[in-house]
């Protein structure tokens, strides 16, 4: 069974929470919202996230400060950090955005439609992740088992060579070990 892809929506006012979890509502993602940047940095130790929602104006720690821990840790370093402020369209804001890391950068109003597009993409990339890993797992599994078997032909192969009364019946006791996965 597949882990949902969870999105953290970190943000110090409340209805900007809300309005977030709105816009995020109908898509396969499950939106885990907090905040202060010192709740994001807690949430980001016990849960994997798709994407970060992150404000970039808050009290205390803003959200280019908890964007640099985030970028840190090397759990965290490659979750993908989409900033959203309520600050006009400053260039230099932007700019120290993407310094700490961030993917992308929207200044509030922004159209709901892109930022749903924007985290449908990073979802989608997290779920193929995931497959992909376990995809290699089972490669890895399955070359190992190849490798048991392959050392049990030989061994049996070898055992055959020789003369030996039992040779045979070894031979294909070690063999029959092998497929069915009872080597010692």
């Amino acid at each position: 069974m597949t882990q949902m892809a969870k999105a953290l929506l970190v943000d110090d006012r409340r209805e900007n929470l809300m309005a977030l979890e709105a816009i995020l509502q109908g898509l396969p993602v499950q939106s885990v919202a907090v905040e202060s940047g010192e709740a994001a940095l807690k949430q980001l130790l016990v849960d994997d996230f798709a994407v970060i929602l992150l404000d970039a104006q808050m009290p205390d720690m803003d959200g280019f400060e908890t964007a640099s821990h985030i970028k840190r840790r090397e759990r965290t370093r490659h979750v993908p950090i989409i900033f959203l402020t309520a600050a006009d369209r400053d260039a230099q804001l932007a700019l120290r955005g993407y310094a700490v890391g961030a993917v992308d950068y929207l200044t509030k109003p922004f159209d709901p439609w892109v930022l749903r597009a924007k985290v449908s993409v990073f979802v989608e990339l997290w779920v193929k992740t995931r497959q992909l890993a376990a995809q290699s797992d089972l490669v890895r599994e399955r070359d190992a088992q190849l490798r048991v078997l392959t050392d049990a032909v030989d061994e049996a192969t070898t055992m055959l060579r020789l003369d030996e009364a039992d040779a045979h019946d070894r031979a294909v006791q070690l063999l029959e070990e092998a497929r069915w996965g009872n080597t010692p």
